[in-house]
């Protein structure tokens, strides 16, 4: 295959500090005005800043191997790393020489006009970008390689229906151990919940949670008489509380639209575990469910706005923190009944923390309920920092609807919520469901669907 440049954007290194060792044996540019953009996010406290101040040393340490105004080679196999200035006379007059972007394109066609034959791709998340470089006659091409699905809807759902024998569905209903064949029923995930469809009537159907070919299907918990007030709406809602109240998985994802009760839910089955067991623990300890009561809730949610952010604000931390924290606040207000008094005298004791991500970072916080909301604005790199932080007795939970990401440097497909999904699927300690119904309003379900 012929070798290729690649010119790297801004935008693809303050994605992915690795960004330079995923292009095989294929040549790299970096415009010299990347190096100054980047350098203005080194400050930044966030995974922007850390993948900036991660580069630079990358850069920093090819420096030390040889010229990078020359050209310094990557590794065995892989290609040569070099930065180039910009060649404004190549620019077309229609673009703007003095905005960055447009330098960072004048390299690439300086880079195109030199390399005869090869091609040369402009690699940018920036649609505006490549639109632009398609423009002139320029290739280019989005940065995919921290993107662990190709497209939204092959996210990971945690469900799916297996079609089998009718006697089947009647053994299950009998409590008669059930098992699926790993031949005819392949690739089912640990704790994934399956839809038993009889194959003479397709009305006939069982629901279970599916552990190992070696182990029977499970029967799915439901609380009829719901937690704190929350009662499950549909048949995912049941998944989701099944995983919420078992001890043995540690790590839960809820992936839905707006309206759909992830957050609440997982509020809820954390406060019937933290505060309800602590008062009829006794009564309480034979069941499975309740075997390890947690010490304490801890909500949080990334600090991330929607549209224009308002600047800094005044006052202390939790004066700061406030405005971002209101709607974990609204569903403690709303299971506790609005009652105030009730909800100050659990933060005041330690039942309840709501606590700012930002801060997460060095903490080991053990037999814990976590509800981590809104995780679809998360990276990679912070979904592990936070997921490193559980200690041992520690469950959390992970919420977020990947149609609404507000993180210009993430997607549906890149988000970090996205590769915990992913990457944590086969694992027996965790569990995953997809919400597909809105349940908040009749309103709010009709903007998810139409608007």
């Amino acid at each position: 295959m012929a070798k290729k440049t690649y010119v790297l954007d801004t935008s693809a290194c303050l994605t992915d500090a690795d960004c330079i060792n995923n292009f095989a044996n294929n040549d790299i540019v970096i415009p010299l005005k990347v190096l100054e953009e980047i350098d203005k996010h080194k400050k930044r406290q966030d995974s922007v800043g850390i993948n900036a101040r991660k580069i630079i040393r990358s850069f920093d340490e090819l420096r030390a191997k040889g010229s990078l105004q020359k050209g310094v080679r990557l590794g065995k196999g892989k290609g040569i790393l070099r930065v180039v200035s910009h060649n404004l006379t190549a620019l077309p007059n229609d673009l703007d020489k003095s905005v960055p972007d447009h330098e960072i394109i004048s390299t690439a066609i300086g880079e195109d006009q030199n390399n005869g034959a090869r091609k040369t791709i402009v690699v940018s998340r920036d649609i505006n970008m490549r639109v632009i470089c398609d423009a002139i006659g320029l290739l280019s091409e989005d940065y995919r390689e921290n993107e662990v699905i190709k497209k939204e809807s092959d996210l990971f759902t945690g469900f799916r229906s297996c079609l089998v024998d009718d006697q089947e569905v009647d053994f299950f209903y009998q409590n008669d151990p059930v098992y699926l064949d790993p031949e005819e029923h392949r690739g089912i995930c640990p704790n994934e919940f399956v839809m038993l469809v009889s194959s003479s009537n397709e009305k006939k159907t069982a629901l279970c949670r599916f552990s190992d070919y070696m182990s029977p299907l499970e029967e799915v918990l439901n609380f009829k008489d719901g937690l704190w007030g929350v009662k499950a709406r549909n048949k995912e809602q049941t998944f989701a509380l099944d995983l919420l109240m078992d001890p043995s998985i540690e790590v839960v994802s809820l992936v839905g639209k707006a309206g759909s009760g992830k957050t609440l839910m997982a509020i809820a089955a954390g406060l019937e575990q933290v505060v309800s067991n602590l008062n009829i623990k006794d009564k309480l300890k034979d069941d499975s469910y309740c075997r390890t009561p947690y010490k304490k809730l801890v909500v949080s949610r990334p600090v991330m706005p929607m549209g224009k952010d308002i600047g800094f604000l005044p006052g202390s931390l939790e004066e700061k923190m406030a405005p971002w924290l209101a709607p974990v606040q609204d569903n403690l207000k709303f299971l506790t009944g609005d009652d105030q008094t009730t909800l100050e005298d659990y933060m005041q004791r330690g039942l309840i923390e709501i606590e700012a991500l930002t801060y997460i970072r060095g903490r080991s916080i053990a037999n814990a309920f976590i509800v981590i909301d809104e995780a679809q604005n998360l990276t990679a790199h912070e979904i592990k920092t936070i997921l490193t932080r559980v200690g041992e007795g520690t469950k959390i939970v992970l919420t977020g609807d990947v149609e609404q990401i507000d993180n210009i440097y993430i997607n549906e497909m890149s988000s970090g919520l996205t590769h915990a999904v992913e990457k944590m699927k086969a694992h027996e300690i965790t569990g995953h469901i997809t919400l597909r119904k809105g349940e908040r309003s009749k309103v709010a379900t009709l903007a998810a669907k139409v608007l």
